[in-house]
């Protein structure tokens, strides 16, 4: 393709743009997004400066942007109508009944995105049998009065939908004649079961699109004629005219995630971890020779079925604040922002992780940039900085650069458990990965987060801090389409002609938007009939995808349901055009000296005269042993002792750890406030992980859905050290249910036993909150208990479900499971209980489907055991 490419990543501050030149070169530029008075659009502004005087044409554009982001977090979108069926109005306000802050005294739920409801006298059955034929004259009344009243944006959302869309069409239709400019029909956005997710989706789109396309609009008419694309969450590019509100949310992000895979095809590294640390928080993603992606996500409070790259997001960046807290050292959640920023930024700011970096001399204000105080043009403050960790250091009774030390610790640690979660929590083994370091602050924590995670190879792109342009430019164009199939998984299931269909869909979709389609990837999402959390596996025959479901759940929860039923609960179709080739330079030849200067940084206790090095100024081949500190435009890296940094032939910095990392030395019992936020963050996490184990494969509604458990971690005598953010109710007595099972069992307690009871009076609240206690022994030793209670969905009694409020005895309300073995010694005791719960006056009606949810609570017992193990 001859002529200009830009590659371009509108955030909300900044906007970053990387031009691949008519020559093969490339330039890069970064403009503030928003600067009134001196230039219009950011990304055109940029293209303007980058290209100059150049006649040569612009061949290509291609845009990540956060507009449609923006719009949804301030609640800008386009005024948007639902139309649903009728009876279901407040369906999206009920939702699914989840209770993400559990300890929230003042519930503030998030708003509706439509302003206007209107109920459609219409219902199809599952099978598509016309329950109650559509009323066209009434939903055209209905449509013309929300049309009259201003409004021009519409979604449309009815039941069973995903496989009878008809009624959906039909009314599309009408509004389009009516003459609303956005109309977007739920079975369009995905043809996927369930309402309320599928609802939501398509108000967003609604809701977003119209801003949209009113930016792709303005940019378009700057670019006349110019092949202008944008980056979709998916992690492909969609044409200007195909790209919708629900596919823009994570366009920036996403793009750095192509880019961190670019950046490890060009080490031969398909194996990565990324890391991006920015001022306010840090996103981490994992690419194992493919893009991971989650079909259901909550943004901004509202729960979105549409195929994103999965990103996690914690808190924890260089603004984050460091404070004294109840004996301990907090790190974050509150950011210092922009303003007043970190104390180093001469605006009254509080202590940071940055403030923590230069206390220890690892940011050093002479190789800054001098932006700041009040006028914006001061070096950092590095007295500041100082004044307000000696503060602290005399409240704990340590030095300034102990305390900054143990912050920057914590930080690091905040941010290696966001790792662990999307990699080790999902079965992965994290230490064959290589870390994928990009972002302004990133560098400064690399060696660290790889050490926590006993990672010996981290990556750092010549364009780190402008990844995600980067990625934009070496995206392919993609189209993903998935559809709803719910068929359970037998010899005889015929998944050629659906999955033949999906893949001719999509291959279409692409093609409309004028690309080459390069292949179409099919996959299938299975599942244990009962469970809504499937698992994609490549597409293949029925037997192929039994057994790769079978590995992949053991590895991801530590167990399988034998015997238990599977169901293909979904199709995915990708159509995947051609992919880019990477530039041949995307660094200029190094010039000038390499060496800054050294100055003295904190490290293992002690100062230590460190060489500053510039990176633009390393030759390929290069490398030192550290401690050293590299510097470039985007950011600083520290290279720890025990690491070699080299720049390979592509400009690429790989720091690699050429000794085993130290074990602990070992300390004195006193309280300190360090390594207590430490620990207590380990345990929290561990509690965490728990849970999202048991929520995943629980079959209970009531677990999987209202979040109605809890897990937690006790000591060898039974008292709490750590609880996920869980049900306060189960917490308060869960204690006294694991002492009641050391009373019973003392003496008879084994590696690999399990006990189960739900006895109000042993520790219980009412029957069907069911409790599985795990003991963890760490090498001949008990040390530690492990519990997971959960609202099961039956435990049998005069009415299904909760508490009858007529029971007058206790078998009234359901089978009492008084303190019994779940598991000997590794053997599930699956015969005894199905006996157990089949018992009483009032068994339980449904055994099996109890029998899943004991095997998901052991499942989450046992992978907390194994987490505690291993921290030890």
């Amino acid at each position: 393709m001859s002529g200009w490419q830009f590659w371009v990543d509108r955030g909300g501050t900044f906007t970053d743009v990387v031009a691949l030149r008519p020559d093969g070169s490339l330039a890069t530029a970064k403009l503030l997004s928003d600067a009134p008075g001196q230039y219009g659009d950011a990304a055109l502004e940029a293209i303007r400066r980058l290209r100059g005087r150049d006649a040569a044409p612009i061949a290509a554009v291609r845009m990540g942007t956060t507009v449609a982001t923006n719009a949804l977090l301030e609640r800008k979108g386009a005024p948007t109508v639902l139309a649903i069926t009728r009876g279901h109005r407040d369906a999206l306000a009920i939702g699914h009944q989840a209770r993400p802050d559990i300890f929230a005294l003042n519930i503030v739920k998030p708003g509706l995105l439509h302003a206007h409801c209107i109920e459609i006298d219409e219902r199809m059955s599952a099978a598509g049998e016309v329950l109650r034929p559509l009323d066209e004259a009434a939903a055209c009344a209905g449509l013309q009065t929300a049309f009259d009243a201003g409004y021009r944006s519409l979604a449309i959302a009815f039941l069973h939908s995903f496989a009878h869309p008809d009624h959906e069409a039909r009314v599309a239709a009408i509004a389009r004649e009516i003459g609303f400019t956005q109309v977007t029909a739920s079975h369009q956005v995905g043809a996927v079961i369930r309402l309320v997710p599928r609802a939501w989706t398509s108000v967003v789109d609604a809701y977003l699109s119209p801003p949209l396309a009113a930016y792709v609009g303005q940019v378009a008419a700057g670019l006349d004629g110019v092949n202008l694309a944008f980056m979709q969450s998916n992690g492909g590019l969609a044409r200007a005219g195909h790209f919708h509100g629900r596919d823009a949310i994570l366009s920036g992000p996403a793009g750095g995630i192509v880019g961190m895979a670019a950046a490890g095809r060009s080490v031969g590294d398909t194996r990565l971890i990324g890391f991006d640390m920015g001022g306010t928080s840090t996103d981490v993603s994992l690419h194992d020779g493919g893009f991971e992606r989650a079909s259901e996500v909550m943004i901004a409070g509202v729960p979105l079925s549409v195929p994103m790259l999965k990103i996690d997001t914690v808190a924890a960046g260089g603004g984050s604040i460091v404070r004294l807290d109840q004996g301990r050292l907090r790190v974050g959640p509150d950011s210092a922002g922009a303003s007043p920023g970190p104390a180093a930024y001469g605006n009254g700011g509080p202590a940071t992780v940055t403030d923590a970096n230069i206390v220890l001399g690892i940011i050093q204000p002479d190789h800054f940039p001098a932006l700041f105080g009040p006028t914006g043009s001061a070096p950092l403050d590095a007295d500041a900085a100082r004044a307000r960790f000696a503060h602290l250091a005399s409240a704990i009774g340590q030095t300034p650069e102990q305390v900054a030390a143990g912050a920057r610790f914590i930080a690091v640690e905040t941010m290696a458990q966001a790792i662990r979660r999307i990699s080790v929590a999902r079965g992965h083994d994290v230490a064959r990965f290589t870390l994928c370091c990009f972002g302004g602050a990133g560098g400064q924590h690399a060696c660290a987060i790889a050490d926590q995670l006993g990672m010996t190879r981290v990556l750092i792109h010549p364009l780190a801090g402008l990844l995600s342009a980067f990625g934009i430019g070496l995206a392919e164009s993609r189209v993903v389409r998935v559809a709803t199939l719910g068929r359970p998984l037998t010899a005889s299931l015929d998944l050629d002609t659906p999955a033949g269909a999906l893949a001719a869909e999509a291959r279409a979709a692409l093609t409309a938007q004028g690309e080459d389609v390069a292949s179409v990837q099919l996959a299938a999402r299975v599942r244990y009939a009962g469970s809504d959390s499937g698992i994609d596996l490549p597409f293949a025959d029925a037997d192929t995808l039994a057994r790769a479901f079978a590995a992949e759940q053991t590895s991801r929860f530590g167990f399988t349901v034998s015997g238990a039923e599977l169901v293909v609960d979904a199709l995915i179709a990708e159509a995947v055009g051609n992919t880019p080739a990477l530039p041949a330079r995307l660094a200029p030849p190094p010039e000038g000296r390499p060496h800054l200067a050294s100055h003295r940084l904190w490290l293992g206790g002690e100062w230590r005269t460190t060489g500053f090095y510039d990176r633009a100024a390393l030759p390929a081949g290069w490398r030192i042993v550290g401690p050293a500190v590299i510097i470039d435009s985007a950011g600083t890296t520290l290279v720890e002792p025990g690491w070699q940094a080299e720049v390979d032939d592509a400009a690429n910095l790989i720091l690699t750890r050429l000794a085993a990392r130290p074990a602990p030395a070992a300390g004195d019992t006193a309280a300190d406030p360090i390594q207590l936020e430490i620990f207590a963050n380990r345990f929290m996490a561990i509690a965490e992980e728990m849970g999202e184990a048991l929520k995943s494969t629980a079959w209970s509604v009531n677990i999987k859905e209202r979040l109605d458990f809890s897990c937690a971690l006790f000591d060898a005598a039974g008292c709490l050290v750590a609880n996920a953010p869980h049900m306060p109710v189960h917490l308060g007595s869960m204690g006294d249910s694991v002492r009641c099972v050391m009373g019973k069992w003392a003496g008879a307690i084994r590696p690999g036993d399990a006990f189960v009871l739900n006895n109000p009076y042993a520790g219980g609240t009412h029957l069907p909150d069911v409790t599985v206690v795990m003991p963890v022994f760490v090498g001949d030793d008990l040390a530690f208990w492990v519990a997971a209670r959960g609202h099961q969905a039956d435990i049998g009694g005069i009415t299904p479900g909760s508490m009858p409020p007529d029971s007058r005895s206790i078998a009234e309300e359901g089978v009492l499971i008084d303190n019994v073995r779940l598991i000997d010694e590794g053997r599930f005791c699956e015969a005894e209980l199905l006996a157990l719960l089949a018992s009483g006056p009032y068994p339980a009606r449904d055994p099996a489907r109890s029998i899943g949810d004991l095997k998901a609570q052991a499942a989450a017992c046992a992978r907390g055991a194994a987490a505690l193990v291993a921290l030890c």
